[in-house]
């Protein structure tokens, strides 16, 4: 497997309202769109475009989200996970399984409407490490 474009960098908050203000306020920037929900996943998403990537703000929805763990560490919120993109998401899946990588579930459809993975920080030099199936552009 051969490592993918950045996609984004995803940011655990605990209120994404705040966190657009701290972004419109300090770098101008705009929402790509609206927050919106992911209830299989357990958050809310909104996305900040940059010129060479995006954002992603993290929100816990419910009171089973895996972001209230993170959020628990570290209550402002924080870098939670850096996404690759790849072109085929189960050859990636097989590759990094061969090489020992521990994956964390099956592949999802993610929040840009493509399959996802993560894999373990352990495996990954201590970062949280999603990948994703390339967006039809």
């Amino acid at each position: 497997m051969k490592l993918g474009r950045l996609n984004h960098v995803g940011v655990a908050t605990p209120s994404i309202e705040k966190s657009l203000e701290i972004y419109r306020t300090m770098f101008g920037a705009e929402p790509h769109g609206e927050p919106f929900d992911l209830p299989a996943q357990g958050v809310r998403v909104c996305f900040v475009d940059t010129p060479n990537s995006q954002i992603e703000l993290i929100e816990p929805l419910g009171d089973n989200s895996p972001i209230l763990k993170f959020l628990e560490k570290n209550p402002a919120g924080g870098q939670h996970h850096v996404c690759f993109e790849v072109p085929d998401i189960d050859a990636a899946k097989a590759d990094l399984e061969a090489n020992g990588a521990r994956v964390l579930g099956e592949p999802r459809i993610g929040a840009h409407g493509t399959p996802i993975f993560f894999v373990h920080p352990g495996d990954m030099g201590g970062v949280l490490v999603e990948i994703m199936e390339s967006p039809e552009r």
